[in-house]
């Protein structure tokens, strides 16, 4: 193949498409379709270079347009952080929010029952003594008994991965697990209840009711919503198998499936935060007040993000759902 003649005959071609390229965001309809053409062309063009006579000049020359035209073509991607950054202000706490009227119930009937279960075992001795033997009792009550030696088990660090694996498994299977109608769910969060129910209660009947406060409502405010907002999603996950609404089960479920993906990730990062309240403040020797008013604090700013931030970004139109991108295609569904 003569190069001379070949660049010759497609260098007009070649020319126009590095006009185009430019001028990538003002073009007009027929223009866009020409660029795409030309796209096509040269890319062709450069294979047939490389085979037949690969000129070095040539070659550089035109890889280099055919990169800039699909970028123009194809569009370019969104940074990595730019996409952090929406699923941070806009997709998570938007999310958490429209799923709202099922993790707020189910964090008020949890945190009624775990009351009451405690207020029972603490003034029934009777009880208390069904669930452990007057020995074991002072095991775990006694100042440096268990429940205190729980926090300072190890190193603050590796303590801190625990916690966070531990949690995020039990917020994972609340949230996954879901569709199975739901059960699942309401099986963990009866034994989260009774575990914090059963604590309290005991630690108050030895007079240390104060000391079972300062130490699970530091991490524990943050932790339990975080399993709260992991189980209301998966109950409502679980309610969209036996009621999808208007769209079909399977269009809903996949719906409801992608938040639940877009939740998980941020309860992910919630627990890490959760933990580490845990592994250094919980244990610490500052004041039980400012101990609290750390978990407090850290609570607080959590859910003025969800109702503030999330609230502002579902009235703007976010679903808590993940890029339209990233979902796939769907069946067009009748009315």
């Amino acid at each position: 193949m003569d190069v001379d003649v070949f660049v010759a005959a497609h260098s007009a071609e070649w020319t126009r498409l590095g006009e185009l390229t430019r001028r990538r965001g003002r073009l007009s309809g027929a223009e866009a379709d020409e660029l795409v053409t030309l796209y096509q062309r040269t890319a062709t063009h450069l294979s047939i270079i490389r085979s037949s006579a690969p000129d070095p000049a040539l070659l550089a020359r035109l890889s280099g347009l055919v990169a800039r035209a699909r970028s123009a073509v194809a569009g370019s991607h969104n940074p990595a952080w730019r996409e952090v950054a929406l699923f941070f202000t806009q997709r998570f706490p938007a999310a958490v929010y429209l799923s709202r009227r099922w993790w707020v119930p189910a964090a008020l009937v949890c945190t009624v029952l775990g009351a009451v279960l405690a207020v029972w075992i603490a003034g029934d001795a009777q009880v208390r003594a069904t669930l452990v033997t007057p020995e074991e009792l002072k095991a775990m009550t006694a100042p440096g008994g268990q429940y205190e030696a729980y926090y300072s088990t190890g190193p603050a660090a590796s303590f801190a991965a625990k916690v966070w694996t531990n949690n995020a498994w039990v917020a994972a299977t609340c949230l996954f697990l879901g569709v199975a109608l739901g059960l699942p769910v309401i099986g963990a969060l009866w034994v989260n209840t009774l575990n914090v129910g059963v604590g309290g209660g005991l630690m108050a009947a030895a007079g240390r009711g104060d000391i079972f406060l300062g130490l699970i409502l530091p991490h524990g405010l943050l932790e339990l919503t975080a399993v709260f907002i992991a189980a209301g999603t998966g109950l409502k996950l679980g309610w969209t198998v036996i009621d999808p609404g208007r769209r079909s089960r399977s269009a809903a479920l996949a719906r409801q499936g992608r938040s639940v993906v877009v939740i998980a990730l941020g309860l992910a990062c919630v627990l890490l935060v959760s933990g580490i309240v845990e592994a250094f403040v919980t244990p610490s020797g500052l004041p039980t007040w400012a101990r609290i008013g750390i978990g407090a604090v850290v609570e607080l700013a959590f859910l003025t993000y969800v109702f503030v931030l999330g609230r502002r970004a579902a009235r703007a139109g976010e679903a808590g759902d993940i890029d339209s991108r990233d979902a796939g295609d769907t069946l067009p569904e009748s009315a």
